[in-house]
């Protein structure tokens, strides 16, 4: 093993150590004295919470704990490295939670998540879940419940009606909730009504153990029995306590018991019964349920359910559902737009696969694929300048002639159903696994995993011929006008021997000869010290590499100039990434220069000594420094050759 994996491996040691210690939850017991008396005047608000209050808590104390950041209105951080491109549905869920957490009323509405499959819902449930549980773990997310209640509720609960206005003067906090029917009985014939000596205990949430997270999937919903989410009468026990309306022989194994003082995740909702519905939207605006032979019993828990489509569609064609919909706060959750978040939701998914660890994929491979899913989820909007490659480079954040900033927005409004439909991530890892099954030499190329998604449209059974063609001609599109693009300028910077050196240069040259001649003055030369006229002919042979026009020429030279003395003024050095068409032009004329060159290079059949030292220079930097392997360079340098052919 090398000293490099010896030191990650300590890292990774300490990491889980520091870990440990930041999450080493305190256990307390005792009776409700003792815990008004010890753990409630610390922070009496914290134990007050509702679950909304709960969730958000923890959503902020995720910001803080990654990133130190408390400025942040939306604090996000919990989904940072596992959702991409979705920030838009982030934020309105956490608005959701920021709204619900300030006693609005939105917090008396189920949030539904709306998508199509593989779009992240589930995934962004079970964050939440995940988060859930860690922050309970902590002394800021630290709670307390009755000690063997089913439902694990608030030992406040404890405290009389008649008493809460007394206790609100004493703890600032207001007491929501009252004693469910189990503890109830247990106060009345365990303690003689004695409340202060009912045990309290901390508890920590956990999904496992059906504490606080809790999750309900219909899988047949003409089959479902209510009492999956309420319970019903536990016969083994009725002889025991002789009455079936004892709440002790009551089976409170339903899931609105187990997700009490945490978060319940119902997943395809929409399938089950109206009866169903009725009682999750009536726990959710009123926190509680009505089961036979029990009064009302409290329960606060946040209910976030999620459905596809499809579903969303059938039954909202049934009139009988408006006033259901009503009490819904609905969130589309909508596949990305973003062709490069598209690429980290592919990468993510390869890191979790083992199969893909042993295999080198490309640079360009996810990415290019990510050019494909996009297009097949955009839709032609009003403006006829603007055609489907340029509007996913304008999602992209990249700059468009013509189009500013600020006009995303007014885009995406033309085209709100943008993103529902299209290839899903599933889809394209699906065919991403079949190209590497076929492997022989464990490395992919961006044409193998192109050729893979080709192969995995014509046998897709589910759709029919014109959508087949239309997507077959978005891979076309897509290898066209990116991966030829991005796959020439890896071949064209691996001829240079420090082509980020060379284009820096190249462009401190083009703003000098610029500034001189916008100011009318002449250039002195560095080493003769003799004056001259600004270059107009270099000048002029990098703006046509980006069709910069003749009588477009000054007022592109002074934007220039404008950006250059922002960032002097910032302190910071004008480089190629100031200045995105500025840097296209500097690049396509370096490329120009070695352009003879590269075709000597590629174009040889049988090279000698001198062109296979060049060639074999080439594809070494390909690997050093653009992350290709022997194999996917080889390809590379193969079809640039191909491409140069063709010109």
């Amino acid at each position: 093993m090398t000293r490099d994996n010896d030191n990650d491996r300590n890292r990774f040691l300490e990491s889980l150590a520091t870990f440990s210690r930041e999450h080493k939850a305190r256990a307390w017991e005792g009776t409700l004295r003792a815990f008004l008396e010890e753990v409630m005047p610390a922070q009496p608000g914290a134990y007050a919470r509702t679950s909304h209050q709960y969730i958000w808590d923890m959503l902020r104390w995720y910001q803080v704990k990654e990133s130190r950041d408390t400025s942040n209105e939306r604090p996000t951080r919990l989904f940072a490295n596992e959702l991409f491109g979705i920030d838009d549905a982030l934020a309105r869920v956490v608005d959701y939670f920021k709204a619900a957490s300030a006693g609005s009323e939105v917090g008396r509405r189920m949030l539904l998540l709306l998508g199509p499959p593989s779009g992240g819902k589930s995934t962004l449930v079970i964050l939440l879940k995940r988060g859930l549980e860690e922050y309970s773990q902590t002394d800021e997310g630290a709670l307390y419940a009755l000690a063997g209640c089913p439902v694990h509720e608030s030992p406040l609960h404890l405290v009389p009606h008649t008493l809460r206005g007394d206790f609100r003067e004493n703890y600032g906090v207001d007491i929501q909730g009252q004693v469910c029917p189990h503890c109830q009985t247990r106060l009345h014939e365990e303690y003689d009504g004695d409340f202060m000596r009912f045990p309290v205990e901390r508890i920590f949430l956990s999904e496992a153990s059906r504490l606080g997270v809790g999750t309900y999937a219909p899988h047949d919903p003409t089959t479902a029995d209510i009492a999956d989410l309420v319970g019903s009468v536990d016969l083994s026990k009725v002889a025991e306590f002789g009455d079936e309306g004892d709440p002790r022989a009551w089976s409170w194994s339903g899931a609105v018991y187990a997700a009490s003082r945490g978060l319940l995740e119902m997943i395809e909702i929409l399938k089950v019964k109206r009866e169903f519905l009725y009682l999750l939207l009536t726990l959710t605006q009123e926190k509680n349920v009505k089961v036979a032979r029990f009064p009302l019993i409290y329960l606060d828990e946040t209910i976030v359910a999620h459905t596809n489509l499809a579903e969303f569609n059938k039954f909202v064609q049934e009139k009988e559902n408006e006033a259901l919909l009503d009490r819904m706060v609905i969130v589309q959750v909508p596949y990305t737009l973003h062709y490069v978040e598209e690429s980290r939701i592919y990468a993510k998914l390869i890191s979790h696969a083992s199969a893909f660890r042993a295999v080198h994929l490309d640079p360009h491979a996810l990415r290019t694929v990510a050019v494909f899913a996009i297009l097949t989820r955009l839709k032609k909007g009003e403006r006829q300048d603007l055609d489907m490659t340029k509007k996913l480079r304008l999602y992209a954040g990249e700059a468009i002639e013509g189009m500013s900033e600020t006009e995303v927005e007014r885009v995406r409004k033309e085209t709100p159903d943008e993103g529902l439909t299209g290839v899903s991530p599933r889809f394209v890892i699906n065919a991403i696994s079949n190209a590497i099954t076929r492997s022989e030499v464990h490395s992919l190329t961006t044409m193998e995993v192109l050729l893979a998604l080709k192969d995995a449209i014509e046998a897709d059974a589910r759709m029919d011929a014109k959508q087949k063609r239309q997507w077959i001609d978005f891979l076309v599109l897509t290898r066209k006008d990116f991966y030829n693009r991005w796959v020439k300028e890896d071949v064209h910077k691996a001829l240079f021997t420090s082509f980020e050196g060379e284009a820096q240069n190249l462009l401190e040259k083009y703003l000098d000869e610029v500034e001189a001649a916008l100011d009318q003055r002449q250039i002195e030369d560095p080493i003769t010290s003799e004056s001259r006229a600004p270059d107009e002919r270099f000048m002029r042979s990098v703006e046509e590499k980006i069709k910069v026009s003749d009588s477009g020429k000054t007022s592109f030279r002074q934007e220039v100039v404008r950006k250059a003395m922002v960032s002097f003024k910032r302190g910071e050095k004008f480089t190629l990434d100031s200045h995105a068409r500025l840097h296209e032009a500097i690049k396509q004329y370096l490329f120009e220069e070695r352009r003879d060159v590269l075709r000597l290079v590629t174009s040889t059949t049988r090279p000698d000594a001198d062109a296979q030292q060049k060639i074999s220079a080439v594809q070494q930097r390909l690997i050093d420094e653009y992350g290709y392997d022997q194999h996917s360079a080889q390809e590379a340098l193969n079809y640039v050759t191909t491409l140069l052919s063709q010109e």
